[in-house]
């Protein structure tokens, strides 16, 4: 196992988590979101109901927390210096949605089109949207030697993450028709080109 790879107990934890949610998003489709209570994620999971708080905060986390987040900032900060914000993450987000997209295109598409349906998920999507705003926007400044709180690092983070944003929405609305990662990588090179009509 290389320093890096995860430890049984993190390996354990990553099971559980998934596992929660695979059973949340099942119930929400099959019963409704409305419908679902956390009770009933617990007891189809097979844990207690403050095991699944701790996992997910709120019932809107067991649909929209992802562990992909992490991954992503973790390659942003691995890709070449002289890499322009757009090429940056372009490529990272282009490759991890390959990695992923085979594993985890059903549960992702499923996800996605509960959200759409959902008002209270839509409500909390946009505080989830924000905080990844933020974290893109730490990364960007890391990379550019500026502040987070800088307005053009706030701005192309938030261009960025829109972009990302809607390539998933019109995948999502399609029916997960499209490839997503091309999706994205379209949407990347549109913006680079200057988003010409």
């Amino acid at each position: 196992m290389s320093p890096s790879a995860p430890g049984l107990r993190e390996r354990k934890k990553a099971r559980t988590r998934r596992t929660i949610q695979e059973h949340a998003v099942r119930l929400f489709t099959t019963q409704g979101y409305d419908a679902t209570t956390v009770e009933q994620v617990a007891e189809a999971a097979e844990v207690s109901p403050s095991t699944v708080f701790r996992y997910f905060p709120t019932k809107e986390d067991l649909v929209l927390e992802d562990e992909y987040d992490p991954i992503i900032m973790a390659r942003l900060a691995e890709v070449r210096p002289e890499a322009t914000p757009i090429e940056a993450l372009r490529e990272v987000l282009v490759l991890a949605f390959a990695q992923v997209y085979e594993r985890d295109r059903d549960t992702i598409l499923t996800r996605r089109r509960l959200t759409i349906d959902t008002p209270a998920l839509q409500a909390r999507q946009f505080e989830h949207g924000l905080r990844a705003q933020r974290m893109f926007a730490e990364g960007l400044a890391t990379r550019a030697g500026r502040s987070a709180d800088d307005f053009e690092v706030r701005l192309v983070a938030s261009v960025l993450m829109n972009a990302t944003g809607t390539a998933v929405l019109y995948w999502a609305e399609r029916g997960g028709q499209d490839d997503l990662p091309a999706l994205i990588d379209h949407a990347f090179e549109h913006l680079a080109a200057g988003l010409p009509l």
